[in-house]
């Protein structure tokens, strides 16, 4: 009995160190905060954050891989709590939410590939080695569905999943379980900013159209009687919705590839059709809008430009405030369109509804007189955006006698020639000034600069000496001091306080940037730049300043090896306009001075490197041609300003489409029946020119326009049976065989 008794306690001594020593040597250390997180966590394990349960998660987060809201089946109280545990603040998160991409189902497919037992479109998608063409959309097996951990998703009458916005936490799950790619997450921010690309199917009617709105979708809408939701895909990308319905050009619809069969949809009568509805009912539709960013943006100018500038804006995040140089929005909308084409109750119920996004309005408020662009920069304005319009509306404003400076040392051609010297020009030239573009009145210009004192004259044209519109020798012969630099483009200025000090211009041809100085500037356009002016920090200045030191260098290299061989008169004179850094070095060194800001010009597509710089065939050189193009050039000037302030470069990181594109289209259809277009019903009580004033339609009517459109993608539309039963009137139809 005691040898036993002994044999089991030594035994038992055994296995204690044994355990003992496998402890030390297995032993697995737990992060307390990934357990404080753990326990946080609510548990679901639903793979809503993109990892395989909470305890993943946690690991991820405390390995700065996963942001600490990254759990979406918790709320705003999970998210602070560990925030707190990581030790950070929790900012304000802009939702998400998934969007299906495809409006081709399997279910409207004339030839459907049915594969025996599966049920997954991951495995659909794979079959037999993969899909070859995309013959149809999404492959209707609603694996997204399945997925979805919060019921977001169901899968629709069209075969097409449906995306439930207010249960959708933009987890992502759909997104990645569909094998096409047709459900991504989408935000308010990313579709402000996007630009359509290449690679992208969107209809040729979308494409034409200047601001981008999605057409086939609100036709759709309006087709099912959705109203509501017809509104907010079009106030989406424009601001100006009820207007733009009566007095677009419609250049959508010369696109319109009903056309090839009988007529165009009326694309813009369906717009007025549903936006008057909104109108009339007097409940304002909002468009999504970001959480508050704490920026507050100037705009300069209250029309079509500036106020769609500040829309964005607003929806962005931001706090924009407009100044208006008179004492109401609207810009040309305003004055030089007929009331009976464009009553002022349309016009001012658009205006309002910008209002109401958060865009604040100062009135009678003009650049110079009662503000300055450093001044607003200085009063806490983190960007100043120039939208002042061209010289129409200052003819139609009666403000062309004095001489308008938008921005320091910024002034129009036309204002520089239309003074007389021997009076108030209300024009200072400083020591150096630089004369953008001008063309055969250079001459008179460069005499009019040395009469009010300039220096240093300096003519920068965008062409080529063989094709400018002067002659540069002559030019350079008027006096002494004056030099001509062609082919380049001006894309940035820099100041300080109230006064211009020096401008970037690029080389077209090497895309070399260099920096200049200049206290005034004239442009030969009918309108000022439009440019982003931002406070210029020290990183700023010193990166200009290695820059500037390298330009140098190189410059001084190149100069010695020219001297060499011999060089003239007109490269030295061209070499003496590069900046002297000494300037920017004292800037950097001195931290008592007042504010330094820079102006930067607003994304342009690059349809090459000639489109960079001022004064380029991308940039307005008076008013807009339509107000369609300029909300959507308000729209990129938003973007610009949002990439700039926080340091994003400007652009699609992919090609976007262009006029230069070249994109797949179609030539002609088969077996779309004739349908007529619906005539909108005009006005008989007026006379005179104004006589025939559109109505807009009725109910029947735009539910039958909306019936003829194709719903056509970039290449191919779908046809079935019963779409074309649809696409029929009761006059039209013909017996079934």
């Amino acid at each position: 009995m005691l040898e036993s008794v002994l044999l089991m306690g030594g035994l038992g001594l055994v296995i204690g160190g044994v355990l003992a020593f496998a402890s030390k040597i297995f032993y697995v250390y737990v992060d307390p905060k990934v357990a404080a997180i753990d326990e946080v966590l609510p548990g679901a394990n639903c793979g809503g954050c993109g990892f395989p349960g909470c305890t993943s998660n946690a690991e991820a987060i405390v390995a700065g891989k996963s942001p600490v809201d990254s759990c979406v089946a918790a709320g705003s109280d999970v998210a602070a709590a560990i925030a707190e545990i990581m030790g950070v603040s929790l900012g304000e998160k802009e939702p998400e939410f998934a969007l299906p991409g495809c409006r081709y189902g399997v279910d409207e497919a004339d030839v459907k590939y049915l594969y025996d037992g599966i049920d997954d479109c991951r495995a659909a998608a794979l079959v037999s080695g993969g899909m070859k063409v995309c013959d149809i959309g999404c492959l209707g097996f609603g694996t997204c569905v399945a997925a979805c951990p919060f019921d977001a998703l169901e899968m629709g009458d069209k075969g097409l999943p449906v995306v439930d916005q207010e249960k959708c936490t933009g987890c992502g799950t759909c997104e990645r379980v569909c094998p096409k790619h047709i459900i991504r997450l989408t935000s308010v921010t990313r579709r402000i900013m996007r630009e359509y690309t290449e690679d992208q199917c969107i209809t040729s009617c979308q494409r034409a159209c200047p601001t981008g709105i999605d057409i086939r979708e609100y036709i759709s809408l309006i087709k099912d009687g959705r109203y509501e939701q017809a509104v907010q895909v079009i106030k989406e990308r424009n601001p100006f919705p009820t207007v733009i319905g009566r007095i677009c050009p419609a250049p959508c619809e010369f696109q319109c590839r009903r056309q090839l069969v009988d007529s165009p949809v009326a694309i813009n009568d369906l717009k007025r059709f549903v936006c008057d509805i909104e109108m009339k009912q007097g409940s304002r539709l909002m468009p999504y809008s970001a959480p508050q960013t704490g920026r507050q943006i100037a705009v300069i100018g209250g029309g079509v430009e500036g106020l769609s500038a500040a829309f964005f804006s607003a929806r962005l995040g931001h706090s924009p405030t407009v100044f208006e140089s008179t004492t109401l929005l609207g810009g040309l909308l305003r004055v030089a369109i007929s009331e009976d084409r464009l009553p002022r109750e349309v016009l001012d119920w658009d205006i309002q509804g910008i209002l109401e996004m958060g865009v604040d309005a100062k009135m009678s408020s003009r650049a110079g007189r009662d503000y300055t662009i450093p001044g607003l920069l200085r009063n806490g304005f983190d960007a100043v955006f120039t939208a002042s319009g061209g010289w129409d509306d200052r003819v139609a404003r009666g403000d062309i006698e004095d001489a308008v400076s938008l921005f320091p040392g910024g002034y129009l051609l036309i204002d520089l020639l239309r003074i007389n010297t021997a009076q108030n020009p209300g024009i200072s030239c400083g020591d150096h000034v630089v004369i953008a573009g001008g063309g055969g009145v250079v001459y008179d210009a460069v005499k009019l600069c040395r009469q009010l004192g300039a220096e240093n004259i300096l003519v920068m044209s965008r062409q080529t000496p063989e094709h400018a519109a002067f002659d540069g020798s002559r030019v350079e012969a008027v006096a002494d001091g004056v030099s001509v630099i062609y082919n380049c483009g001006i894309t940035r200025l820099f100041g300080e306080e109230e006064c211009l000090t020096h401008l970037e211009y690029i080389c077209l041809d090497s895309g070399e940037k260099r920096v200049i100085p200049a206290d005034t500037l004239f442009i030969s356009s009918g309108r000022f730049p439009e440019l982003v002016f931002l406070r210029l920090e020290q990183e700023h200045l010193d990166t200009e300043q290695e820059n500037q030191n390298t330009q140098e260098k190189n410059q001084n290299t190149e100069q010695e090896n020219q001297t060499s061989e011999g060089e003239s008169e007109k490269e030295s004179i061209e070499k003496q306009s590069i900046i002297d850094q000494s300037g920017l070095d004292e800037i950097c060194e001195k931290a008592d001075l007042p504010l330094k800001w820079e102006g930067i010009e607003v994304y342009k597509k690059p349809m090459s490197r000639m489109e960079i710089g001022l004064l380029s065939r991308e940039d307005p050189t008076s008013g807009y041609s339509a107000a369609v193009k300029a909300i959507n050039g308000g729209r990129k000037a938003a973007a610009s300003i949002h990439n700039l302030m926080y340091n994003i470069p400007l652009g699609p990181d992919t090609r976007p489409i262009t006029s230069q594109s070249i994109i797949q289209d179609v030539v002609s259809l088969e077996g779309v029946d004739v349908f007529p277009r619906q005539i909108m019903p005009v006005s008989t009580e007026c006379s005179g020119r104004d006589q025939g004033i559109p109505l807009g339609f009725t109910e029947e009517m735009a539910k039958n326009e909306a019936g003829r459109c194709l719903q056509c993608g970039l290449l191919c539309y779908a046809r079935t049976e019963k779409s074309e039963e649809m696409d029929k009137t009761p006059e039209l139809s013909e017996p079934a065989e």
